[in-house]
């Protein structure tokens, strides 16, 4: 089984380990000349996406403040593992780009610390969508600022499906395996439906995008976990994926290996009819310079699941610029670090330069709600989805994630195994859910 290689520390001691270094006061102000002649140069740590667009826009930066960044990316899927291994080791990491999901283990551990003293960053938060907001903020402080806000989204090829006689992209999962084995019998792919079940960053995203259309969560209203409720999505959304891999045979059994960028490459060579993919990769899949089906791939509505609370929902989710107690211990580091947050999360030279650019280039959406209006991200939905129709109506039935807390990192670790193993055969739905919500309930005990 396909394991991540985090290392295997307990919440607790990530805490007892964590720097306490505390914020050191803050400046009101510094001069260009004076942040540049300081000459140390300011650590920006990400996982390897967008580069050329982070290249460019740091260029951009050190052209416009005479400030140097030190740009470091590593692999998404041991994005978090890096960040542990480099904040254990105390690391002078400055900026970062974070995952909504660790928002409270990394405050708690105090290797993000809070923006919401700074009103130059503040300010944008009136044109940034509330629940955008809400996703960068732990215990009523702010921690950073949003690049982009996706989901997970349901993508077909357009043109596989006419050559099966499908006219209309199914509408629940039942019409999914309908017409995939409608697909394999007209000649189409072995495995029409594409999934990227590998243990990663991604796999809770993607299990809890079909267990939302169920009508399931991860934990209930008390935030004890859900998993072993017999009223809950999550078992049907675990025995359907696990039948069309071993049942129905509509999801090749080489899922479970398969990590996001693969499954994004194999549907851009017409590999299958459907996948389910982060919204923002329908521009490189239409792009006739970046895929072999350009302009076949649409989106439709996540399809629904059965049951009580059922719908066409998905899993959504924020990235955002995260500043670390190292960057605000020293006042020149720190405002320099912070014009860097805003340059990237804010505006730069008065405008939204960076959420625009990957908008444009790369198709990753934004929580900037000025930019709805601008006429290139108009005719950007127009060229490259079809239209902002189908888009904007997934993205208000996106679900964000029930488990964000101080120990989702440790948790998930659980979960993704329990999840292959269950996919696997290994064990059945029930008792691998009920694994890790043992681990959930085991670990909120801990507090």
């Amino acid at each position: 089984m396909t394991r991540l290689n985090v290392p295997q520390v307990s919440r607790r001691s990530l805490l007892q380990g964590a720097s306490a270094v505390a914020a050191a006061p803050l400046i009101t102000a510094m001069t260009r000349s004076a942040l540049a002649q300081s000459g140390e140069a300011i650590n920006f740590t990400a996982w390897s996406a967008a580069v050329d667009q982070a290249k460019s826009h740091i260029t951009g930066f050190e052209k416009a403040t005479g400030i140097k960044v030190n740009y470091e990316n590593f692999p998404a899927a041991q994005f978090r593992a890096t960040l542990v291994t480099k904040f254990t080791a105390n690391e002078p990491l400055d900026v970062i780009w974070m995952n909504d999901a660790w928002t409270p283990e990394f405050a708690e551990a105090g290797w993000i610390v809070p923006i919401d003293d700074r009103p130059e960053l503040l300010k944008y938060n009136a044109e940034i969508e509330k629940y955008c907001v809400n996703a960068m903020t732990y215990k009523g402080k702010q921690y950073g600022l949003v690049y982009y806000a996706d989901h997970m989204a349901f993508m077909y090829n357009t043109e596989i499906l006419q050559k099966a006689g499908i006219t209309t992209p199914p509408a629940s999962w039942d019409e999914v395996v309908q017409q995939s084995l409608k697909i394999k019998q007209a000649g189409g792919p072995q495995y029409p439906l594409l999934l990227a079940l590998t243990a990663d960053a991604w796999l809770v995203e993607m299990v809890g995008a079909i267990m939302n259309s169920y009508g399931g969560r991860f934990t209930d209203d008390k935030g004890n976990s859900a998993l072993t409720d017999p009223n809950n999505g999550a078992l049907p959304a675990a025995k359907w994926i696990t039948d069309a891999i071993n049942t129905h045979k509509i999801v090749s059994p080489g899922a479970l290996t398969t990590g996001e960028i693969d499954a994004l490459k194999a549907f851009g060579n017409g590999s299958a009819a459907f996948a389910l993919l982060p919204r923002y990769r329908i521009r490189p899949l239409n792009d006739p310079s970046q895929s072999q089906v350009p302009g076949k791939i649409r989106i439709a509505l996540m399809p629904q699941g059965t049951g009580a609370g059922a719908g066409h929902y998905t899993c959504g989710w924020v990235r955002y610029f995260g500043v670390t107690p190292h960057a605000r211990a020293n006042k020149e580091r720190e405002a320099k670090a912070l014009k860097l947050v805003e340059w990237f999360g804010g505006k730069a030279n008065n405008e939204y330069v960076f959420q625009k650019m990957l908008m444009l280039d790369l198709g990753v959406p934004f929580c900037t709600t000025p930019l709805n209006k601008d006429k290139d991200i108009i005719a950007f939905y127009d060229k490259w989805v079809g239209g902002a129709d189908v888009v904007n109506k997934q993205a208000s039935l996106a679900v964000t994630k029930d488990v964000i807390t101080p120990w989702f990192g440790e948790w998930n670790e659980t979960n993704n195994q329990v999840w292959q193993s269950i996919f696997l055969g290994k064990v059945t739905a029930e008792v691998g859910l009920k694994t890790s919500s043992d681990k959930w309930n085991e670990l909120k005990k801990q507090g």
